[in-house]
């Protein structure tokens, strides 16, 4: 059968949120399915309420919404779900007269690059649609004055001084979300993969240099937002080093604000006083990795 050129399904992958317009005539054979036969994401979200005289069915759902899934890779935010087609049985329990369908739906946000935000439709093929859309975060790290109230002039820096850092992102019209630092690692030439190297913050989230004898190094709670991050490191040089430079680089990363902290996602700081690794968030059990070094990579 020759598909129509007009595709059954659309997906507009929105700033917070996405639209997926179905036609009734899912499989172009002349003979509509019903909406009640049709949902979104494993939730289940039922779509819009239909009107009978329309030819589509539409479904709008926040991106974190219906049981979708977001996967970060270096370079995108990717949020899975998929459209369910389940139709009702027949008065006949020994015979059916259709088959369930799923259609895989992905919306694509790059992390780093500034690309326009508009629509693209999915190439149709049976069962299966891929959308893509676009848009822009903005990452960065600050030097703090003691106050945290705003951004230090000076970045010169005494033994025994504290570097208070904050990390932020900012975004246009995305869902909340939540920053976490995966590593920073100070080099004394920008150069992150040089030696010598000493990466404060390591295994996905804990500042290993506050398990460091005399110092004061940890992250700071409350966070000022979710999409904000301070913490504070005792001032170092590295041993034998002449040089009175240090260059730190440091890996950001975000997931949704409504997601609970886990092991992927975690800020951990060592307490001395009670000798036990400490989240900033959630439970004491995703930071037991900071001391094995078998930290899942996020």
């Amino acid at each position: 059968r020759a598909l129509s050129p007009r595709p059954a399904v659309t997906v507009r992958c929105q700033e917070g949120q996405l639209a997926v317009t179905v036609s009734k005539d899912l499989f172009g054979t002349g003979r509509p399915v019903r909406a009640a036969e049709l949902s979104l994401g494993t939730a289940s979200c039922p779509p819009l309420s239909p009107n009978p005289a329309q030819a589509f069915v539409t479904f709008v759902a926040a991106l974190h919404e219906c049981g979708s899934t977001l996967q970060v890779t270096p370079d995108s935010l990717i949020y899975r779900t998929a459209l369910f087609y389940k139709p009702t049985r027949s008065g006949n329990p020994l015979i059916v007269r259709a088959t369930p369908a799923e259609v895989p739906i992905e919306c694509h946000y790059p992390r780093r690059s500034n690309v326009s935000s508009g629509a693209v439709h999915p190439t149709w093929a049976p069962f299966r649609s891929t959308v893509a859309a676009e848009e822009r975060l903005r990452f960065s790290l600050r030097l703090m004055d003691d106050e945290w109230s705003k951004e230090r002039l000076s970045n010169g820096f005494q033994l025994g001084d504290s570097l208070r850092l904050q990390a932020d992102v900012t975004s246009e019209g995305h869902i909340p979300l939540r920053l976490f630092v995966d590593q920073c690692v100070a080099t004394a030439i920008p150069d992150r993969g040089s030696f010598p190297r000493y990466a404060f913050i390591d295994r996905g989230g804990c500042l290993v240099d506050s398990r460091a004898e005399d110092t004061a190094s940890a992250f700071v709670s409350p966070r000022p937002r979710p999409e904000s991050l301070r913490f504070q490191v005792d001032a170092f040089k590295f041993a034998g080093d002449v040089g009175n430079l240090l260059y730190i680089s440091c890996h950001l990363r975000v997931s949704p604000a409504a997601e609970a902290p886990n092991p992927w996602n975690k800020a951990c700081s060592f307490s001395k006083a009670s000798g036990l690794w400490a989240p900033l968030e959630g439970t004491a059990a995703i930071c037991s990795c900071c001391d094995t070094g078998s930290c899942p990579s996020p």
